[in-house]
């Protein structure tokens, strides 16, 4: 069975938020935490496949919560949500290693439709998320020089923006998870990217996957 955990302190949120997770994944198991002290103390029993992240909390922000699962259940889909739709929230908390971003004024049905997407690899953005995005790559595209990639190199930024881990892209690719592991970290430095959404979005600029909805 699929769990799920839920960092947010308000309470019609979290139920807005707790019935999009149940519409989106039959049968998921839920736990809500209040706080980030909370949260830990679930994290440390619990290793939820997905974690919708609040960022304003009673006891600190949410991004650190965010960088905790990077670094210790990088598995887990970590998704903010909140209603800061400003690059400074938005990209803290890619850096800190957010796989998607959601803004709060959607609804349910809005919301349903884009965690139902993770499971065609498609990260889960609100459309001005995606929009923003996409006008920060434009806006410094011409300052750097173009960023070549190598052939593999494309090819893996292609299977990873898809949504797959590193261990599906070895075999579709029939590399090493070693040598995948390497490409990856290659294609993040030279993209100056953090996040498997930057990643996502950087490919289809680059026309190697379809634009995300």
């Amino acid at each position: 069975m699929q769990s799920a955990l839920i960092l947010e302190d308000h309470l019609h949120a979290q139920d807005w938020l707790a019935q999009a997770l149940a519409e989106s994944f039959h049968g998921i198991a839920i736990t809500r935490a209040d706080t980030c002290a909370q949260a830990r103390s679930h994290l440390a029993h619990m290793r939820p496949d997905i974690a919708l992240i609040d960022l304003e909390l009673p006891d600190g922000s949410g991004i650190d919560i965010v960088a905790d699962l990077a670094q210790t259940q990088p598995a887990c889909m970590t998704v903010v949500t909140t209603i800061f739709d400003d690059d400074e929230h938005l990209f803290a908390s890619l850096r800190a290693g957010a796989r998607g971003y959601l803004l709060k004024d959607q609804t349910v049905a809005e919301l349903v439709g884009m965690l139902q997407r993770i499971a065609q690899g498609q990260p889960p953005l609100s459309p001005a998320i995606a929009r923003r995005l996409l006008a920060q790559f434009r806006s410094t595209a011409s300052t750097p020089p173009p960023v070549a990639l190598s052939a593999r190199e494309s090819e893996v930024l292609a299977v990873i923006a898809q949504g797959h881990t590193l261990p599906e892209v070895a075999q579709l690719l029939g590399l090493s998870r070693h040598t995948v592991s390497g490409y990856v970290k290659d294609i993040y430095r030279k993209l100056n990217i953090n996040s498997r959404a930057e990643a996502t979005l950087e490919a289809a600029r680059r026309g190697l996957i379809g634009a995300p909805r």
